[in-house]
């Protein structure tokens, strides 16, 4: 199977960086719209909107996902739309609607990324409950069984420690069952998504690090007869040398906001180790890691094309399905990703399937 890709939707301010180097990418639905036509004509498969309602790291202005999600299905016509959205500020049963509304709209082309939510002051802020790590784990895995009653079955019921369904109908059905989306580096995490998700996000990493995480999933699902398909954050620096490449890189993180990221490290660790065995996302993030806010660089999609392309194929050898990409100036990048790394990548796949099929 050919690897696919999906880019971050910059829905918030401020970029992917959380540095004050200058960004030629904006958040508004202008800007988002082009991003997406420009992405699908390159050849991204997908597109990650994010979820945030209140500012944690600098991101003062914040477009909801689903929404915009509708407004980008209108403006395309093959790009993937992972919505992420956050249980405990949403309910599971109009989560259902909204998100078939979306693949009506986009004729199959939702989909839904299920966050269990690390920053606490958003919940505080909107008044709902900060409920502790596993608990919040408990708490997705509901959501989504809910989610995938509601959108296979004429009538759910549901009997859960956070949601009652009772005999609730739903139509029309989606044109294809959203695919379900989550991340979360922790036990609660890995085994939620072995019982429930379909696909499985990983943080940035090196490939040993992904190696040891898509094993263990792996395992865990086919415990339960399931299998799942993986994920990998990158943040993606393609320069047309490697020392180009490089000092992009040692620019972003020269500029950093401390303030922001220090405050963002304090929320991130916080969750991170409040798992029971303290191995949450970003538990072990240092302050360069963590200028990309879901661990981007440590992936390392930062040189040439050719670089590029070939630790991409290195992911794909370990069993990554997904490349999700996130860029600094986000028109010229996704569009020169498109352009010098994707081709490299297809040619590599070519000869990886002619050599299989000798």
């Amino acid at each position: 199977m050919s690897l696919q890709f999906a880019y971050w939707v910059p829905n918030v301010s401020g970029g992917l960086v959380i540095s004050k180097l200058a960004q030629r990418t904006g958040w508004s639905f202008e800007d988002n719209a082009r991003y997406a036509k420009l992405a699908e004509e390159a050849g991204f498969d997908y597109a990650l909107l994010q979820t945030r309602f209140i500012a944690s790291y600098g991101a003062e202005n914040q477009l909801e996902a689903i929404t915009l999600a509708s407004a980008l299905a209108a403006v395309t016509s093959k790009l993937k739309l992972i919505a992420a959205v956050l249980p405990g500020l949403w309910q599971p049963g109009p989560v259902a609607k909204v998100i078939t509304t979306l693949d009506q709209i986009s004729r199959g082309r939702a989909a839904v990324n299920i966050v269990s939510g690390w920053f606490k002051g958003e919940f505080h802020g909107f008044g709902e409950p900060w409920l502790d790590h596993n608990e919040r784990y408990r708490r997705s895995e509901e959501f989504i069984r809910v989610l995938k009653q509601l959108w296979t079955q004429d009538e759910t019921d549901f009997r859960g420690d956070f949601y009652r369904i009772n005999g609730a109908p739903h139509k029309p059905k989606p044109y294809v069952v959203p695919p379900v989306f989550q991340g979360g580096n922790s036990a609660a995490a890995r085994e939620m998504a072995a019982r429930v998700s379909d696909w499985y996000f990983m943080n940035g990493n090196t490939v040993e690090g992904f190696r040891a995480q898509i094993e263990d999933v792996t395992r865990l699902a086919a415990a339960h007869g399931r299998k799942l398909k993986f994920g990998a954050n990158a943040f993606v620096i393609v320069r047309d040398t490697e020392e180009e490449a490089r000092q992009a890189l040692r620019d972003i993180i020269a500029h950093a906001d401390p303030e922001a990221v220090e405050g963002f490290r304090s929320q991130v660790q916080f969750a991170g180790q409040a798992s029971p065995e303290r191995e949450g996302m970003w538990a072990n993030s240092n302050f360069d890691d963590l200028v990309q806010y879901n661990d981007g660089f440590k992936t390392g999609l930062i040189g040439t094309p050719a670089q590029v392309a070939d630790k991409i194929m290195q992911l794909k050898s370990i069993g990554v399905d997904l490349v999700l990409a996130g860029f600094l100036h986000y028109e010229e990048d996704i569009q020169a990703f498109g352009e010098k790394v994707l081709p490299l990548v297809r040619a590599k796949e070519a000869e990886l399937l002619e050599a299989a099929s000798r």
